[in-house]
């Protein structure tokens, strides 16, 4: 059975995480790289050479091209509105990297010109694809922790002073932030995945490593709209860099995730299936992303890219839409917001 459509797809932006998309398309048999576009860095035209597709002269050239069908957004995290924005007003579907914005109004004018304009609007959150995530979630939804109590996300990575310096990174208007919304978010969004909305927070960030604008280190206790009560810890201070991982534990079970394995997998009433989930995800973590970004793989970009090309194939909603990637955005800000007024902040 053939496709329905192959699908033309330029990448706005030629950073590392352009790669990353550029390498996700080339994995699938129904996509097609039309090419890239920078903001003056001329690191698209390597990228064009690298992938043989075309180097267009900004963003504006590339939504003027009728056989684009999507873009990808991999632009430093505060410049995603704009192009967003442009390409949905030009017709274009829009699958766009985390965070998918830096503030919630900004986030809400991609999701309202996207809606607008008949045009899907998608994020990239690649921990959720995961193979380890399918049971845990399973398991949560079925009930069988019992009563949750506890559960919490922690991302203990270390950056260099160079990954900082004369860089986006670490800043408010383009980073949005910094540990927390940059490398841990996509443990807040998993951890928002898997056991639902957050209530409340009460949070504390310093700056204790590293010279940035924003927080290298942070650290918030949440309250989930269950009853659950939680942590949030993200830090790129902690040297040499370590597993993130996520913890949930309640009456009647406990797990441990790991960078796709489990450290703990245990439940009082044991299934048949429980001795095989151990032992197929009993394996060491990968440390990837721990200390290097250009360490972590792009075969999680790869499904998330499939299950977007997919929705728009079947014409049904992408799960990953914009509303569903604003969540772990709004917990973040949630985060820093109590961080600087001292006091707990309800969602």
């Amino acid at each position: 059975m053939g496709f329905m459509k192959k699908w033309n797809i330029g990448i706005i932006g030629a950073g590392l995480i352009a790669d990353f998309h550029a390498r996700a398309i080339g994995d699938l048999p129904n996509a097609g790289l039309a090419g890239f576009c920078d903001g003056g860095s001329g690191r698209a035209n390597k990228l064009a050479e690298q992938y043989k597709c075309r180097a267009y002269k900004g963003y504006r050239q590339m939504l003027a091209d009728g056989a684009v069908d999507i873009v990808t957004i991999a632009t430093p995290s505060g410049f995603h509105l704009e192009p967003a924005v442009e390409a949905a007003g030009a017709g274009k579907h829009v699958l766009c990297e985390k965070p998918i914005e830096v503030t919630s109004e900004r986030i809400d004018a991609m999701i309202s010109a996207c809606g607008k304009a008949g045009v899907y609007l998608g994020g990239i959150f690649p921990c959720r694809f995961n193979e380890a995530v399918v049971p845990f979630k399973e398991a949560i939804d079925s009930g069988r922790f019992g009563k949750i109590s506890f559960a919490g996300a922690f991302v203990p990575w270390w950056r260099h002073d160079d990954y900082y310096r004369d860089s986006w990174h670490g800043t408010w208007r383009l980073d949005g932030g910094g540990a927390l919304m940059n490398q841990s978010i996509h443990m807040v969004d998993l951890l928002c995945y898997l056991m639902g909305e957050v209530e409340s927070v009460q949070a504390y960030t310093g700056v204790l490593a590293h010279e940035v604008e924003s927080e290298d280190t942070s650290a918030a206790v949440v309250k989930f709209s269950s009853g659950a009560l939680g942590m949030i810890y993200g830090t790129t201070a902690s040297w040499p860099g370590q597993l993130r991982r996520i913890e949930v534990t309640g009456t009647d079970g406990t797990v441990i995730y790991a960078e796709d394995c489990f450290r703990q997998w245990q439940f009082r009433d044991e299934l048949e299936s429980d001795n095989q989930i151990r032992e197929k995800f009993a394996k060491a973590g990968r440390k990837a992303g721990t200390a290097d970004p250009a360490s972590i793989k792009h075969a999680n970009h790869t499904k998330n890219f499939r299950l977007f090309l997919e929705a728009l194939d079947k014409g049904m909603p992408f799960a990953l839409d914009g509303a569903e990637s604003r969540k772990a955005v709004e917990v973040v800000l949630a985060v820093y917001r109590s961080a600087r007024e001292g006091r707990l902040i309800q969602l």
